[in-house]
């Protein structure tokens, strides 16, 4: 049996930039890879991190990386041709199937759009799989949006509803929190319409109770605890909430469960 511990060197493919602390590394990867699951980046000598992966390709995997702290500073340094090791894939992620030929509302605020990337690259795709399909989409500021021109594709033929928390008076887009538009989504069908939810706590915590208002079930909303993610296998407990570890059985959740995990 391998080290499970071992990471492998990866080339990075391109690298882009979405603000000042926010870059998307294309790394080469090969293998299986779900949508909300993550990787763990290390540099050597300094130390790792759990990066989610926000775009799924053949021979790549994209992964939007904040500069936070010491590991994901050297990170930010590195260029189009360097390499760094990644273990992984982690945890369980999103089961596309489950959304197809049902209604779909992703809402997703400031690095929480990052794990929702893939499923949102894949139904704007693959249009006809889903029955509906909606975006709510939220940054503190039009500083702060990531993935600009993703969301203008996905504008041509997903109803995207971008937001920030608060702009000058040139800004001539929507300010104002995700959970005043969630109102007005069109939804046909409740008992089978789908939501899912990833973003800082209070912004998941009141999005929910928004959705649960409008009448989803909470069997049909699915959560990310990305943020708990830490070693990726469950052994160092800093994922640990209740009796459950993130990096295990998560970060994605079914909300019948999520509601009763406390950290």
């Amino acid at each position: 049996m391998g080290n499970i511990y071992l990471p492998k060197e990866s080339k990075i493919l391109d690298v882009k930039k979405h603000t000042d602390i926010d870059y998307t590394f294309r790394m080469e990867f090969s293998g299986r890879v779900k949508p909300g699951q993550f990787f763990e980046i290390s540099i050597p000598k300094c130390g790792e991190a759990p990066i989610s992966v926000c775009e799924i390709g053949k021979g790549y995997v994209d992964l939007t990386i904040r500069r936070v702290g010491r590991v994901t500073d050297v990170v930010h340094s590195l260029c189009k041709g360097d390499r760094l090791f990644m273990r992984g894939p982690y945890g369980n992620g999103f089961d596309v199937d489950l959304y197809k030929d049902k209604e779909l509302v992703v809402a997703a605020g400031g690095t929480g759009t990052a794990p929702v990337k893939s499923i949102i690259d894949y139904f704007s795709d693959n249009r006809d799989e889903i029955a509906d399909f909606h975006v709510l989409m939220g940054f503190k500021s039009p500083e702060d949006i990531l993935f600009k021109d993703s969301i203008k594709k996905w504008s041509r033929n997903v109803d995207v509803i971008l937001t920030v928390d608060r702009a000058d008076e040139n800004y001539h887009g929507n300010v104002g929190l995700i959970t005043k538009y969630i109102k007005n989504i069109p939804i046909k069908n409740l008992n089978q319409a789908q939501a899912i939810v990833v973003g800082p706590p209070m912004m998941m915590k009141f999005t929910i109770d928004e959705f649960l208002k409008r009448g989803i079930s909470e069997e049909n909303i699915w959560v990310s605890y990305e943020r708990k993610m830490c070693c990726g296998l469950g052994k160092c407990g800093h994922c640990r909430m209740n009796d459950t570890y993130i990096c295990l059985e998560g970060p994605v959740f079914n909300y019948v469960k999520a509601k009763h995990m406390v950290d």
